[in-house]
Order: C-alpha cells, then sequence, then structure tokens
C-alpha cells in the first residue's frame, strides 16, 4: 500500500461477476471481452484524503447524528480490529469508512423500500483513520437484516459495508462484514456467489465479550487483510494494495 503498487484481480478466486442467483448481476455483468488499462500516475497520486477532517464524533454512530442528550436506537456494540499486510504487519493510516442500515433492517436512503421505521438518531455512517500498529475501532448498533427483491422472499444478513482507502484513488477497497451466529449468511444470494467457504467465513465478525463494555456495549472483531493467501475478500477485487 505505501509503495503505490496495485494488484490486478485474481478473477479465478473471486466470485463470477455472471451469477444468475444474484439476479441484478445478469445485466451488470460484462457482455465483452475485457480491456485492461494501467493506472495512470493521478490514479496512484491522488486524490489524497486529509486527516484533519475527521471529527470528534466521527467514529461513534451512536451519536454522531444524534440530537444532543439522545442516542441511536438498538443493541450497542464495538468493532474493531487491525488493516494487515500479507505478513500480518500493521498498515498505519488507513482510512475506514462504514455505512450500515439501522437497527430496524432500513438505510437512511430517499429510495429505500423497506417499510421499517427510520430512527432519527441514526445516520448510518462513520470514519476513522488506523493506528501506527493498523488498529481502528468505532461504535454503533447493531444492524438489522432486511429483504431485498432478489428472488421473491430473500433478506440480507445483517452486515457493516467497509471502504479501506489507501494512498492513492485507485486503492480504495470495499467488502462487508456479518456477524457471528446469523443463520441469514448461508442463505444469502450474494454470500452465495462467493465460491470459497474459507474465504466467507473471513467476512464473519466474531463475538469478543473480553473486548465488551459491561452493561453497554458487545464487541465485534474483525480483521482486514488486504492481499495474499489470506486477503479478505473485496467487492471490487479479492487482491488488496
Amino acid at each position: 500500500m505505501s509503495d503505490g503498487t496495485f494488484f490486478t484481480r485474481d478473477r479465478g478466486w473471486h466470485p463470477p461477476a455472471f451469477a444468475p442467483g444474484y439476479k441484478t448481476s445478469v445485466t451488470r455483468s460484462p457482455s465483452r471481452a475485457l480491456i485492461s488499462f494501467p493506472p495512470t500516475l493521478s490514479e496512484q497520486t491522488g486524490p489524497v484524503f486529509g486527516h484533519d477532517m475527521l471529527g470528534e464524533l466521527d467514529d461513534d454512530l451512536l451519536h454522531n447524528y444524534a440530537a444532543p442528550g439522545e442516542s441511536a436506537i438498538g443493541p450497542r456494540i464495538i468493532v474493531y480490529g487491525r488493516v494487515l499486510d500479507e505478513a500480518g504487519r500493521g498498515v498505519p493510516n488507513v482510512l475506514v469508512e462504514v455505512w450500515q442500515a439501522n437497527a430496524g433492517g432500513r438505510y437512511r436512503h430517499k429510495k429505500e423500500g423497506y417499510v421499517a421505521p427510520l430512527d432519527p438518531n441514526f445516520g448510518g455512517c462513520g470514519r476513522c483513520i488506523s493506528g501506527e500498529d493498523g488498529s481502528y475501532s468505532f461504535r454503533t448498533v447493531l444492524p438489522g437484516p432486511y429483504p431485498w427483491p432478489n428472488n421473491g422472499n430473500d433478506w440480507r444478513p445483517a452486515h457493516i459495508h467497509f471502504s479501506v482507502f489507501g494512498s492513492g484513488f485507485a486503492q480504495r477497497l470495499i467488502t462487508q462484514m456479518y456477524f457471528e451466529g446469523d443463520p441469514l449468511i448461508w442463505r444469502c444470494p450474494i454470500v452465495n456467489t462467493i465460491p470459497s467457504r474459507e474465504a466467507v467465513e473471513q467476512l464473519i465478525a466474531p463475538l469478543d465479550m473480553n473486548r465488551t463494555i459491561p452493561m453497554d456495549s458487545r464487541a465485534y472483531k474483525f480483521d482486514i487483510v488486504l492481499r495474499g493467501r489470506r486477503s479478505t475478500m473485496f467487492e471490487n477485487r479479492p487482491e488488496g494494495n
């Protein structure tokens, strides 16, 4: 990530672009042969994120959208982990952005079609910067599952979207984190496009009772591995930078 090297997509390990069980992939998958272009200098060097842009509550989704004295509704959780390279070394100064549905499974989006209520004190997004050891942490509520019009009665498991931003614009990687014990994970058509069970399990955050805050929040651990054999499954490419 630090040397500006970009790694190409491993199409033999990544889910196929055309996956009829995930209906929208049918129209979104390429219909012609792909063309590869080398990255440009501007893609490798910019735009650059200014770390001084982070606000005091950017890593606290319980309160960063809430009215004074209020808090988001739902089971309170801590999500933490480390951003790692292929050798297990922490990657510092990485911008980690997250977005999610509220505890009822609804996004704050004008085209949201689910009838679950909005939480006026929950915006559903946040961000933080990884520390010198690659560590990150944020507070939020456990997102709810929600239905989606794929095959009539499909439900997305509870999940949080992650964006990991490197030193260049083309180094943005996107993935999803799921929660240990959720039976909807293995029923999800999107999850089922991933050919490797091991890769799916790397997206499931285990409950960590040692990091809980008593009478307040449970904790889930989610490490993000940017590249190598144990790389996290990314939506845009499996081999990170």
